[in-house]
């Protein structure tokens, strides 16, 4: 009888070649990444102080210079999950200065316990969600449906996309919250009713 890996292990073992991919540009490499990747680098964002209101802003940030600096992994140094959680602190850390708001010690950070076994967010059906969030993404305004595209699909920063909409950033990050609420219970009501 084969020996199976411990939940989450087979992920973070093909994080090296994902980030290899995503350093020649692929796309679904890195959307695979992003989904294996994110609730541990949610918690490391948090665990170094940043406001849970924060967190999605300091994680796009992050995962874009990840996008951009994929080629300098190099597995002899680092395992990739420490690569990228340094990515995650750093951002997390300049994020809370730039805010003057105190952050707890690097050292706690480095120390976020990581889950025994997988967390809801592996354990999701992305497969089956994909078509429900799409009919939700389809069902909102061309305004809304270009927001969200733009912030969550090409990365775009609040402030970039305060200037592109002529808005303040915080106008921007309502409508982000107000649109993502909306399209929950949509996505909610959508799948209750499969």
């Amino acid at each position: 009888m084969a020996c199976s890996s411990p939940p989450g292990q087979a992920g973070s073992e093909r994080l090296p070649e994902l980030l290899a991919r995503v350093s020649a540009g692929e796309t679904r490499a890195f959307a695979e990444l992003h989904t294996l990747t994110r609730g541990r680098l949610r918690r490391i964002a948090l665990a170094v102080g940043a406001s849970p209101h924060d967190v999605d802003d300091i994680l796009q940030d992050s995962f874009l210079k990840i996008w951009r600096n994929a080629a300098r992994f190099d597995s002899a140094r680092a395992p990739a999950t420490a690569w990228m959680s340094a990515i995650v602190r750093r951002t997390a850390i300049d994020h809370l200065r730039t805010r003057r708001r105190p952050s707890v010690e690097l050292d706690k950070a480095l120390l976020v316990p990581t889950a025994a076994g997988p967390s809801p967010a592996e354990d999701f059906d992305y497969a089956s969600a994909e078509p429900i969030a799409r009919g939700a993404l389809d069902r909102l305004p061309e305004d809304r449906r270009r927001l969200v595209a733009l912030a969550y699909l090409e990365g775009e920063s609040r402030a970039s996309l305060s200037r592109r909409f002529g808005v303040p950033v915080g106008t921007i990050k309502t409508w982000l919250h107000r649109t993502i609420v909306a399209m929950r219970k949509d996505c909610l009501a959508a799948s209750a009713a499969a």
